[in-house]
């Protein structure tokens, strides 16, 4: 499932296509042919992301919501339409461009109070300049949920997936199996700052990378990872391979119905509370 930066990337993207232009609407698949004939002649107004929901906001307080789910992706390009292939939820065009989507989990049309009840029951999304981290931790420190658990949770952080919560609890040297309750306020500070700025990262470079410039492959004489996910990670989908900072054996395990990655080196699960170990990080994070 695309995580949170992957939206924001999608959200801008619409908004440089077709922010302040007529649209037509059409839904080959047929299963948002009325949705789609609403859309059709509205203006867009602007685009927005909140967490893994994209909302598309048009005249007349017509909002489309989109959450991609699984499965579900955009395609775009210069008109002329290619020929359709598959099974196309929704199509959107001016005379300049075309917009696909297919497969998504949710496309629906919704009003302003709708909009607003999603927002609601999402938790702070890193990626947005009016979240507030406090209400997230204040289940955070009252919990005995594992701490990995919480942070894939979307009403609690919106928008961070497994790649994201895995890498950052790294990061901080915090097993994704500590008790929510035993990450201190500062270390819990710590941990929402890096994962603002990684996700912010990943905006910027459409992918996502979380390692230091010691542990690039260049500095390290190594191969770069080869996944479909793409970037440079210390843990994720790494179960098995040394840790390129202490070279243990990283760990996975199932966590909240999700396969959980860790090194026990560097996120040792005895030994207490800490504030966790300083965050080894990229270039572009030095701070």
């Amino acid at each position: 499932m695309p995580e949170g930066h992957t939206i924001h990337r999608l959200a801008a993207r619409h908004r440089e296509l077709f922010a302040g232009r007529a649209l037509v609407a059409a839904s080959p698949q047929g299963r948002f042919a009325a949705g789609a004939a609403t859309l059709t002649g509205r203006t867009l107004r602007d685009t927005e992301a909140y967490g893994k929901h994209l909302l598309h906001h048009y005249a007349g307080d017509l909002i489309l919501h989109v959450h991609l789910g699984l499965y579900g992706r955009f395609a775009d390009g210069p008109m002329p339409f290619p020929e359709p292939v598959g099974q196309l939820r929704l199509r959107l065009n001016d005379d300049r461009h075309w917009l696909e989507l297919r497969g998504p989990a949710a496309c629906e049309l919704f009003d302003p109070a709708q909009a607003e009840a999603l927002r609601s029951r999402l938790g702070a999304d890193p990626l947005r300049d009016d979240a507030d981290p406090d209400p997230a931790y204040a289940r955070i420190g009252r919990s005995p949920t594992p701490i990995a658990a919480l942070l894939l949770d979307q009403s609690v952080i919106a928008g961070a997936g497994l790649i994201y919560v895995t890498e950052v609890l790294f990061r901080a040297g915090i097993p994704p199996t500590r008790p929510a309750r035993e990450v201190t306020p500062r270390a819990w500070q710590e941990l929402w700052t890096d994962l603002r700025a990684l996700m912010k990262e990943g905006v910027a470079r459409g992918r996502i990378d979380t390692v230091h410039t010691a542990h690039t492959p260049e500095a390290m004489g190594r191969a770069p990872r080869v996944d479909r996910h793409g970037g440079e990670v210390y843990v994720y989908r790494r179960a098995g391979q040394p840790c390129l900072v202490c070279g243990t054996e990283v760990r996975t395990a199932g966590l909240a119905g999700r396969n959980s990655y860790w090194c026990p080196g560097c996120q040792p699960v005895k030994g207490g509370v800490t504030r966790g170990r300083s965050s080894p990080r990229r270039p572009s994070a030095r701070r």
